[in-house]
């Protein structure tokens, strides 16, 4: 190198702070003059240098044939198993309130009484009448019997017997309709009235909801009407139980599709042990329908926008190609595929550094390059910083 230097470049004498070289002995023997030498010699070794950038580094795996469950997502509302609104039967004054607000009553347990003074006193008066009729009846069937009332006679004081229990019977139900009972067990809800209240026929007294079970009314599109049926599992969760699931079985589907919504109304019911489910409550459903096996790769191998979803696959000589693919139901880091062969090298790790057509080299997931991965991998990431 130093006889071809010195052939190819004429030495010239020329300054270099201050001191004039040659190309005479003592040229060649001072240390400046060694020091230029050995730097043009160095930047004349181009024969090891890399001639290009390296081939990037990525992990390739096949599709694995894995287990997916085919299932409908919906969101339906909670509603209670039995609910009823309790209204004032007759306008009237409240004496008297028996329950409290959110507190659990029994079917038949008393809710409310109204004021009934005018239909004791009706009911009074109309069992004397009674007591009276019914005395005058003994005494004419004792005469009929030997002869001294007539048949005639008889008949009248019957139906007045009859009138008399009749007014008594009325005075009892007109009681009985200012005695408020709840129809069922259940828990009452909050209380927005109070004793001393002057209530008008209809008025609402108290709200009582059976929440032993919830009804769960949900709507799934009309093409999922063929797949589901009752006695069908159904899974639910809640915001306000994070982690919580809920299972239940349909019960009920509507035999009508809404022509609006094109959608079918579908009812499960949930058992609710410790009453956690309210009515009301938002909750998201899932129905299975099945399970079956496909081709799957990793999600963060597929890659795309829009519609369009594809891989990278690589050929026997380890470039990639961009395959098309159509994509399913995900599970566990894995998403369903379809568009390649099962045997096909799928890029798994590095996509972002792989377009059409680039030469790829096989990362530490390939037999006997594990070694070199971890190098090229540091050398990888400082490249992109």
């Amino acid at each position: 190198m130093m006889r071809e230097l010195r052939q190819s470049l004429p030495l010239r004498p020329f300054a270099a702070n201050g001191l004039t070289l040659s190309g005479g002995k003592a040229g060649l023997r001072s240390p400046l003059l060694l020091s230029f030498l050995l730097l043009l010699a160095a930047c004349g070794s181009g024969d090891d240098a890399p001639s290009g950038p390296r081939a990037p580094l990525v992990d390739v795996a096949k599709p694995q044939q894995r287990n997916f469950v085919d299932e409908l997502d919906a969101v339906g509302t909670a509603r209670a198993n039995e609910q009823v609104t309790i209204s004032a039967p007759v306008a009237e004054k409240i004496e008297r309130l028996y329950f409290d607000d959110g507190a659990y009553v029994r079917k038949g347990q008393l809710i409310a009484v109204l004021s009934q003074e005018q239909e004791r006193a009706a009911l009074a008066a109309a069992e004397a009448t009674m007591e009276q009729a019914r005395t005058q009846l003994n005494r004419i069937e004792t005469l009929n019997d030997r002869g001294f009332a007539t048949r005639a006679q008889l008949d009248t004081q019957i139906a007045t017997m009859a009138r008399a229990k009749a007014e008594a019977d009325d005075a009892r139900a007109r009681i009985a309709d200012r005695t408020v009972r709840a129809p069922f067990s259940g828990a009452v809800s909050l209380r927005n009235i109070s004793a001393g209240s002057i209530v008008s026929v209809g008025d609402p007294i108290a709200t009582v909801s059976d929440v032993s079970q919830i009804k769960l009314d949900f709507a799934l599109p009309e093409q999922a009407s063929s797949q589901i049926k009752p006695g069908q599992i159904i899974e639910a969760t809640s915001a306000a139980w994070p982690g919580a699931r809920f299972t239940g079985r349909i019960a009920t589907i509507d035999p009508v599709i809404d022509p609006n919504t094109r959608a079918v109304t579908v009812r499960a019911v949930l058992p609710n042990p410790g009453a956690r489910l309210k009515p009301g409550m938002l909750m998201e459903v899932k129905l299975k329908l099945g399970e079956r096996q496909a081709l799957a790769v990793p999600e963060l191998s597929v890659i795309g926008s829009g519609s369009d979803r594809y891989v990278y696959v690589l050929d026997e000589n380890d470039t990639a190609h961009r395959a098309t693919v159509t994509t399913g139901q995900r599970a566990e880091g894995y998403i369903e595929v379809s568009g390649i062969e099962p045997d096909a090298r799928v890029v798994t790790e590095g996509v972002i550094k792989v377009s059409e057509g680039t030469k790829v080299t096989l990362g530490g997931k390939q037999p006997g390059d594990k070694a070199r991965a971890e190098p090229d991998r540091g050398a990888a990431a400082g490249g992109n910083s």
